[in-house]
């Protein structure tokens, strides 16, 4: 009975019904091997030389394989068809040789499907392969190179730049792509421009809008009218005219639906139309492919096999009729860049259930199916035939001319069942006009626009009554002939930023990365907080600003766009078994190592130098006054920029510390922000007996510290600021008086014992005790902060007696209700004592309830002891043994008569009992 294996235990369910008992199915749970996160695992002098290790949670699964293998003396590796699965596959095969599970007789083939359907696996066991060696080299050097520049580039960062967390090959390219488009929006500088159009009606009475185009004769462009004065002549020009239609033209035209989704357009398309990330679209992708749904959904393929088009075709025409199908089913040339590594598109595994038909209940998977399967079916329909239509109407003179456009749908075709999502707002094109004649004339409509004029501002002063040639205007906007002209303003936006659609769009015009890692390269860079989303937007932290400066200057080859897309195409021809995969590591890596030897010489200054020069549009914004903007506004002298903490931190500090202590956090100036009460790296109150004395803002809140951290004293003396202390009220004068806590008031007059106030984790209070460090003795709180610093020895008495006989007190010594002697067996006192719920027998540590109906009177010691025992054995406690008398120490023999008389006794009372 042959293994198969496969990575998901929902896999290997559904495969195993479709199988039947003669196969026996095992889930590996993905990959089993990785390379360990440590130094060496990659051995560039030695061949490139990769050491393995599997996994602790993989350990399990890579035994039950083996143990099913020796009974089963044959094996089928059945992972996922791309290149992470034939690795996968590799991976399994090496790791079971290894075990000495496989042996020289035992059968190993490999089998793929795109779709998990009775069908689909049942016609692949009937054509088994080797595993594809091309494809795992194509991954053996995909994670080489990934492992090579992690763990030599990350430590770089950490060394030199204060903060960072680690760099990726492809990561750090997609991080520079978020942060250049930030830097764009930022450079921006809007331009200011107006658009004038009217509202206008046919002789019927219908209503339409068209834009002016052209003014005195000449053609206008978007800036030709670039302030207010322009638009206003613009709109009295349109307004003082007589209009009539001076042509139509009605063009036919089709529109063709878009091609099945592969995998970086089914995560666009996903994120425009539910929000979803590229994450959340993968996982659920995944769980709808295990089920059987839908095919594999890992590829850049869009071709659709013969079977499903025709099924696509056959669900079209019984779902919509004849008139959608087209004569000939239509072909998506694949644009993948191996045909090795391409699948079919994600489609349905059948074309006829919809996501009712199948039951789908979880909601963010019955979106996406059903996303899917229209797609899928829109794809095979026939084009939606439109007619589009323009108007041109102007005066007689030809003066003014404006031009209305719209469209009218003939046939929806494959719009009645899917149209795209756009990244950007569709244009007025698709308005539908009424029916105009050459000819007619075009009156001013009635109706005003309002709603266009209330978007540019506010809406308050309503066109209701003004006079046909006068004009009302209302800040960015003009109205004129009771509301039918209309001059807007408009100032030309930024580019937008990118969303994950855009960015995986992005990447995939640009060749960086490849289906299977878009979630994980979009994802990473957000859990290392180089970038956070807002609004579905990706917007870089100050952090990814840091290390994109940092490479973009000292490693920039490896962070060029086409540098890692000619890098992709490269694994793409290994993967091919076209070229050597240690030939293409070997090339890299002898140039990646000289640049990270070369930054070995850098010093920290010239960095952050080179870094606040490059940042400095963004964290030096220029002011409106024109003066300069890393001119430090504390002193007035010295210049602003990038520094370091001791934290790993980064902020913005002034060129003349220590004279000038001037910080804010790194990033933009914010108008009306206070600089932070301490520093990131903390502030030097003043000095005392030799010893600087600091104010830091630690993990816990603000503490004074007395001196450095050294090798030698790596906890100088320090001490918690009260909550009622504001850091920026901190002296070297209030620092002190912290830092001489606990401050002793004075010895006790009763016992002899020191007496001493400090302040606590839960506020300040007296200690009672010789040491004030040691566990033990009287606590009592005091009522104000400032009696720590003035209490005196009076005071201090009578707060810890009362604390001492308020109920409850800690420092209250219980009396007993009889003292019945020392314990006869291991010494100690035995008392009767009152409870909260009855009288018990205390013995040292041990608490022993007196049974109900016994009175403490009639308590013996005999009693006493027997009930010490029985609590003992319960809870597990040891009585202990009897001390030596002191005045019988010099007895030299006599000692080990008692202990060897405590030994005998012991186990009659507790280890007998409790064992």
């Amino acid at each position: 009975m042959p293994v198969v294996v496969v990575e998901s235990p929902a896999k290997a369910k559904t495969i195993n019904k479709y199988l039947g008992p003669g196969y026996t199915v095992l889930a590996s749970y993905g990959h089993v091997r990785d390379l360990p996160p440590k130094d060496g695992s990659v051995d560039p002098e030695n061949g490139f030389d990769m050491k393995w290790e599997i996994a602790t949670d993989s350990r399990k699964h890579v035994k039950a394989i083996a143990d099913a293998l020796a009974s089963d003396n044959a094996l089928i590796l059945a992972t996922d068809p791309d290149r992470e699965g034939e690795a996968i596959s590799w991976h399994l095969e090496e790791a079971l040789r290894k075990r000495k599970a496989i042996k020289k007789d035992t059968a190993v083939s490999r089998v793929v499907f795109n779709a998990i359907t009775k069908s689909a696996v049942t016609e692949a066991m009937k054509s088994p392969r080797q595993v594809d060696a091309p494809l795992v080299e194509a991954y053996l050097a995909r994670r080489a190179l990934d492992y090579l520049v992690g763990f030599n580039l990350s430590p770089v960062l950490w060394r030199k730049l204060p903060g960072a967390k680690s760099a990726g090959r492809v990561q750090s390219v997609c991080l520079r792509l978020i942060v250049e488009r930030e830097m764009e929006i930022e450079a921006f500088r809007p331009r200011e421009y107006w658009s004038v159009k009217a509202r206008l009606a046919t002789p019927r009475g219908q209503e339409y809008e068209a834009r002016l185009t052209t003014l005195s004769g000449k053609k206008l462009d978007r800036f030709s009218f670039e302030n207010e004065t322009q638009a206003e002549m613009a709109v009295q020009a349109v307004a003082s005219r007589a209009l009539s239609v001076l042509s139509v033209e009605a063009k036919p035209g089709t529109r063709n639906p878009s091609p099945p989704f592969m995998t970086s357009t089914l995560q666009q398309e996903a994120s425009r139309k539910f929000g979803m990330g590229a994450r959340a679209t993968m996982g659920t992708a995944q769980r709808l492919y295990e089920a059987g749904y839908i095919t594999y959904m890992r590829t850049d393929g869009i071709d659709m096999a013969p079977e499903a088009v025709t099924g696509a075709r056959d669900a079209i025409k019984d779902r919509f009729g004849g008139e959608y199908v087209p004569s000939e089913p239509r072909i998506y040339k694949n644009k993948a860049k191996n045909a090795q590594e391409a699948h079919e598109c994600v489609r349905p595994t059948d074309m006829t259930k919809d996501a009712d038909a199948l039951g789908i209940r979880d909601g963010d998977q019955r979106k996406l199916y059903d996303l899917i399967w229209k797609r899928t079916l829109a794809s095979q329909m026939e084009a939606a035939r439109l007619e589009r239509t323009t108007v041109e109407i102007g005066d007689a003179d030809g003066e003014v001319v404006l031009r209305a456009t719209g469209q009218v749908v003939l046939f929806d075709g494959f719009l009645k069942v899917y149209e795209e999502g756009r990244d950007e707002p569709a244009e007025d094109d698709d308005k539908r006009l009424p029916q105009i004649a050459k000819g007619d004339a075009a009156p001013f409509a009635k109706t005003p626009m309002v709603e266009e004029f209330a978007k540019a501002g506010k809406s308050d002063d309503v066109v209701d009554d003004a006079p046909s040639a006068g004009m009302r205007k209302n800040g960015a906007a003009i109205l004129a002939k009771n509301g039918a002209v209309l001059g807007l303003q408009h100032h030309t936006q930024p580019p937008p930023r990118y969303t994950e659609a855009t960015l995986v769009k992005r990447m995939e015009e640009l060749g960086i990365g490849r289906p299977s890692t878009y979630a994980s390269i979009v994802t990473t860079i957000q859990d290392r907080e180089y970038v956070r989303k807002d609004a579905n937007r990706l917007i870089p932290e100050d952090k990814g600003r840091l290390v994109t400066a940092f490479l973009a200057n000292y490693f920039r080859r490896y962070v060029e766009y086409d540098f890692t897309a000619d890098l992709e195409d490269q694994l793409d021809h290994v993967s091919a078994g076209d070229r050597e995969w240690k030939d293409v590591l070997d090339r890299f890596w002898r140039d990646f190592s000289a640049a990270i030897a070369e930054t070995s010489e850098l010093r920290i200054t010239e960095v952050l130098e080179k870094i606040n020069e490059v940042l400095e549009p963004h964290l030096f914004p220029p002011k409106e006054d024109g003066s300069d903007p890393r001119l430090c506004p504390n002193c007035g002298e010295g210049r602003l920029s990038m520094r370091t903490a001791r934290s790993g931190g980064a902020f913005i500090g002034c060129s003349n510390y220590p004279e000038c202590r001037f910080t804010r956090p790194f990033g933009p100036p914010v108008e009306g922000e206070a600089a932070p009460a301490i520093p990131p790296e903390g502030k030097l109150l003043g000095e005392d007996q030799g010893d600087p004395i600091w104010l830091h803002d630690g993990r816990f809140g603000p503490y004074v510290q007395r001196g450095e951290v050294t090798e030698e004293v790596k906890k100088p003396p320090r001490q918690s600021l009260p909550r009622d202390w504001p850091p920026e009220d901190v002296d070297l004068q209030k620092a002190l008086m912290l830092l001489n806590l606990p401050r002793e008031v004075g010895t006790h007059p009763e016992d002899g014992v020191k007496v001493w106030a400090t302040i606590g984790r839960y506020g300040p209070y007296l200690k009672h005790n010789d040491d004030p460090a040691a566990r033990g003795g009287k606590t009592a709180p005091l009522p104000e902060l400032a009696d720590v610093f003035e209490i005196g020895m009076n005071r201090a008495v009578e707060l810890l007696a009362q604390k001492a006989a308020s109920r409850g007190g800690r420092g209250q010594a219980a009396k007993p209700l009889r003292e019945l002697g020392e314990h006869p067996e291991s010494g100690g006192p035995v008392n009767v004592m009152e409870g909260r719920y009855g009288p018990y027998v205390k013995w040292d540590k041990i608490n022993a309830t007196i049974p109900k109906g016994t009175e403490p009177e009639a308590v013996t010691m005999a009693m006493a002891v027997e009930l010490i025992a029985e609590r003992a054995a319960k809870s597990g406690k040891k009585t202990k043994k009897a001390a030596p008398k002191k005045d019988a120490a010099p007895k030299k023999k006599a000692a080990p008569k008692k202990a060897a008389s405590a030994k005998k006794a012991k186990p009659k009372t507790v280890k007998g009992e409790s064992g």
